[in-house]
């Protein structure tokens, strides 16, 4: 089972890479603007499909969660640290910089709603590969704190575009996939069913996305607002950390035991 587990893995991150590559270069052909949706969201979800056809009962195990997972329900909390995240970076530069940046929805070229909707889509995509396959197949092995250091630092690599700018932007961008990962891998910490947590990871990623759209510039390559974006992302992981180990010290131990009769 281990094997199979670790060629799941590799097998995924083998597709996913090059998939967002080949998506990202057939974008132009779409018309399909990169402001509403970046196709290269979905070669994460690729990847998955490639990875059932080889191991169907895998892929549906780990959809499926943990036996003792917690009822479906949406948690506020998750919602609340993607605002505060968008919030304390914006703040802190709008004091830094002495500029006070805000982007109409109005003003944007494309509608809003139509952008929200795309958005929550494209970070689905994302999400059904990060968070509902190889966060729990880690997961499996490890405790919650260290798969998701590890899928964060693999999703802030995928984002190969980055390694073009500034070393210190790379660095920040970095910093904040891996702790944006703790957050979402404390969050999503034994739910169960693969509906709710693409919905809570999707939702949590697309209203980052959504946030740094609104209020920063960290898009044009600007070295201050994708450090403070960075920051801002690891204190609110030290700070879900800290209160999960706090409340279940206990639980943070690898289990498996949807997996161990998978072949």
């Amino acid at each position: 089972m281990r094997m199979t587990r670790i060629k799941a893995a590799g097998l995924f991150l083998a597709v996913t890479f090059p998939a967002a590559g080949a998506l990202g270069a057939a974008q132009p052909a779409t018309r399909i603007p990169a402001e509403v949706v970046q196709l290269t969201q979905f070669g994460p979800a690729v990847g998955v499909g490639v990875v059932a056809l080889l191991w169907p009962g895998l892929v549906r195990a780990l959809f499926a969660g943990r036996g003792h997972g917690r009822p479906a329900r949406l948690d506020p909390a998750l919602a609340v640290t993607a605002v505060l995240i968008t919030t304390a970076s914006a703040a802190a530069y709008g004091v830094l910089s002495g500029d006070v940046r805000f982007t109409r929805p109005s003003a944007l070229e494309h509608p809003f709603a139509l952008i929200v909707v795309a958005q929550l889509i494209g970070a689905c995509g994302e999400e059904i590969g990060w968070r509902c396959f190889l966060q729990p197949l880690l997961r499996t092995r490890f405790g919650p704190l260290a798969s998701s250091v590890a899928v964060g630092a693999v999703w802030g690599a995928w984002h190969v575009q980055v390694f073009a700018q500034d070393p210190v932007y790379a660095g920040a961008f970095l910093l904040g996939a891996v702790s944006m990962s703790v957050v979402l891998g404390w969050a999503l910490e034994e739910v169960a069913g693969t509906g709710t947590r693409l919905l809570l990871a999707g939702g949590f990623h697309a209203l980052v996305n959504l946030g740094m759209l609104l209020f920063m510039d960290e898009e044009s390559g600007a070295v201050p607002p994708m450090v403070l974006f960075g920051a801002s992302c690891l204190v609110a992981a030290v700070v879900w950390t800290v209160a999960r180990a706090r409340r279940a010290p206990a639980r943070i131990q690898p289990t498996s035991p949807t997996l161990e009769h998978v072949r």
